[in-house]
């Protein structure tokens, strides 16, 4: 006979005292340290624990005592239950300051090497609406708060169009505004979802596979350039003919969109990366314009989603670079090939390395629209494409620039880089717990020399870091 698990405990009169990471705010009770989400340091607050270990617990706010002076009002509907903005309730300025502590305490905690005065963090020139792309999800259970729980209402439609819930997979919170993007988004995506509901158009089912309309990504750019892409799941006779009304209506409803796109997705997952793609109306791509150069963007394409701010980030990048004209540089993770464009004019030769080859095709055009003649492009997994004989056939870079994913750099590419030696080290990181990890295994023969947050992602806990690292000297 199972033993019933004991209640767990309702926290009174609780006081937030501070940040804590993924977003999260800080209470002590006791000896329990206790992480609360959507709070402020100066709140109190009664407390439902929600998973309890040894030393800490995980808790939700079932009563707000009173509020904290240093608490903004969110702009956003969906906050405290949509978990992309969780920083919406507090001041940017702050925000920029626990993004600095952040880096400045991963880097030194985890990666334990000695560190220069950290330069500070770079804001993002917009708050609201700088991001160029969305991706929603399309699912026939949608998320009830606890609000319309409570209320008693019964939903005849619970089909929705938004976001995944953290914890539930199966389920969208109906996202009616978001603040994220311009407000085009919001009209497409709610355009997409009456037309849906007018039809009868079956939603995808995340259990059961099946259901037709399934995905949903916008992406836009500063040339006013609008791309869509939609995910259906084909399941009966006629949802292609179902899915083409869709698309004819948004494509007529929406003469702005200069990229419809189409997939039919059987996958038990969203990601396309190896499926092929239909263009309904217009290109496969769109384009953004930096710093006077053209960058070609597919669907298939990393591109940083805060494209203003994107600016500034490079520019740190070239600065910390600093070329004299006559280096031959590698730009890891290269993505469509927007860091090594952008450095090409002040270097004597560029080599960029992506794992996506639609990428890598499209860094190769960016190169041939703007005129750009030393650069050179691979495609494949890093560290089986950066060996010792990639450098010897390609020559040894002066300095190597890599902005890998959050997962940080493969030990095999960290010990090419260490065997390759070059004299300056640019690593741009969206992830500081493993770029730290990264430094150390650097550390044997590079020293950190400039550390530049930047923020690219405002109300999100998110930063990126971009550290300069040069050669040690030799004793």
């Amino acid at each position: 006979m199972s033993r019933k698990k004991k209640p767990l405990p309702i926290l009174e009169n609780v006081t937030i005292t501070d940040y804590a990471a993924e977003g999260k705010a800080l209470a002590r009770v006791n000896d329990m340290v206790v992480f609360v989400p959507f709070c402020v340091p100066g709140d109190v607050v009664d407390l439902q624990v929600r998973k309890k270990k040894h030393s800490y617990c995980e808790a939700e706010v079932i009563r707000f005592i009173s509020y904290s002076d240093r608490r903004v009002q969110p702009a956003c509907s969906h906050f405290g239950v949509c978990g992309g903005c969780k920083w919406q309730n507090i001041p940017y300025d702050e925000q920029l300051r626990m993004k600095q502590k952040q880096v400045y305490e991963q880097l030194t905690r985890i990666g334990k090497i000695e560190l220069p005065k950290f330069k500070p963090i770079l804001g993002s020139v917009k708050t609201f609406g700088y991001r160029n792309k969305l991706e929603f999800g399309a699912c026939n259970k949608r998320w009830l708060t606890k609000e319309e729980i409570a209320a008693g209402t019964e939903y005849t439609q619970m089909n929705a169009i938004g976001f995944h819930i953290t914890g539930a997979f199966d389920k969208i919170l109906p996202i009616e505004k978001c603040w994220l993007m311009d407000d085009l988004q919001n009209k497409i995506r709610n355009e997409i979802r009456d037309y849906a509901y007018q039809t009868g158009m079956s939603f995808f089912d995340l259990r059961q596979q099946h259901g037709l309309l399934r995905d949903i990504m916008v992406r836009n750019s500063d040339t006013g350039e609008w791309m869509v892409l939609i995910q259906f799941h084909y399941d009966e006779e006629g949802d292609e003919d179902r899915a083409q009304g869709l698309l004819q209506h948004i494509a007529d409803t929406f003469p702005e969109i200069t990229a419809l796109l189409y997939v039919n997705n059987q996958k038990c997952n969203d990601t396309f990366n190896d499926l092929r793609l239909e263009v309904f109306k217009g290109n496969d791509y769109i384009y953004e314009v930096m710093d006077g150069l053209k960058f070609k963007v597919g669907p298939k394409s990393f591109y940083q989603t805060n494209t203003e701010q994107a600016f500034h980030l490079y520019s740190v990048v070239k600065d910390f670079a600093q070329l004299k004209g006559n280096e031959l540089v590698y730009d890891l993770y290269t993505g469509t090939g927007t860091i090594a464009n952008f450095v090409s004019r002040y270097a004597k030769h560029v080599v960029g390395i992506e794992y996506v080859p639609e990428a890598i095709e499209d860094a190769k055009v960016n190169s041939k629209v703007n005129g750009i003649g030393n650069t050179t492009f691979y495609a494949g997994d890093m560290k089986d494409i950066l060996t010792d004989d990639f450098i010897q056939a390609n020559g040894r870079p002066d300095i190597v620039i890599t902005d890998p994913p959050r997962a940080g750099m493969h030990q095999d590419v960290v010990d090419t880089i260490l065997r390759t030696s070059p004299n300056r080290i640019v690593y741009v990181s969206c992830n500081p717990a493993t770029q730290a990890r990264d430094l150390s295994l650097l550390d044997v023969a590079y020293r950190v020399v400039a550390v530049q947050p930047v923020d690219m992602f405002p109300h999100t806990p998110h930063v990126e870091n971009v550290v300069l690292l040069e050669k040690k000297k030799q004793d």
